[in-house]
């Protein structure tokens, strides 16, 4: 009677561990990212991390900007090949930037430093 009570009660704890299995899985991955989210917002490796990758991405993109300002009115052909292939990078560099920014927000808790923008405006 023993065996056959352990028995049942063996396979209801299998079942019951099967079915809690996602749940359990879920709150560990639920308490995994706000350990991760709270390190990359408090460490300052991470910080300087983004903080130097905007940077690097705001002098691309102002190069390109510029050159294109330089040559987008020119009588030059090649000189304005120059321009609209210096607008295609800025533009695509804004939009990885913006969304940079976006997936990075966390690290500055709305204390962005002066010198990195919130967004880059696409050039027209």
């Amino acid at each position: 009677m023993k065996q056959i009570a352990a028995a049942i009660l063996t396979v209801a704890l299998i079942f019951v561990a099967i079915a809690a299995g996602p749940s359990i899985k879920a709150l560990k991955n639920r308490y995994n990212y706000a350990v991760q989210k709270a390190d990359d917002a408090t460490n300052y490796k991470t910080l300087k991390e983004v903080e130097d990758t905007c940077r690097a991405m705001i002098a691309s993109y102002e190069a390109d900007r510029l050159m294109f300002e330089q040559y987008k009115d020119s009588d030059n052909e090649e000189k304005q090949s120059w321009a609209e292939q210096a607008k295609m990078r800025a533009n695509r560099t804004a939009a990885q930037y913006n969304e940079y920014i976006r997936k990075n927000s966390f690290v500055w808790a709305d204390n962005v430093p002066d010198d990195i923008d919130e967004r880059l405006e696409y050039v027209e």
